[in-house]
């Protein structure tokens, strides 16, 4: 028998996390791995190991931050969450 193999899919949980972590739900962009909360988008990059913090200005993109990804997403969502309150 062979061993198990966990497949680890980040972005299937995004869009629900993002609504727990920020309490409104968010605007659905690029599939599962985009969203947009007022002028704020939230990305899931390179692979999925790297949450970007982009505010939109009408059509340029201005990066504020990016956070790493490892396990659980909501960890980088509440540190993403904690830079855009500070």
């Amino acid at each position: 028998m062979s061993p198990r193999r966990t497949i680890v899919d980040r972005a299937a949980d995004f869009v629900l996390a993002v609504e727990r972590v920020f309490g409104e739900r968010p605007r659905l962009l690029d599939g599962s791995r985009a969203v947009q909360l007022g002028d704020v988008k939230l990305s899931l990059e390179a692979g999925e190991t790297e949450l970007c913090v982009v505010r939109t200005h009408g059509a340029l993109d201005e990066y504020l931050a990016v956070f790493e990804v490892r396990g659980d997403i909501e960890v980088p969502l509440l540190q993403a969450r904690d830079f855009l309150h500070a």
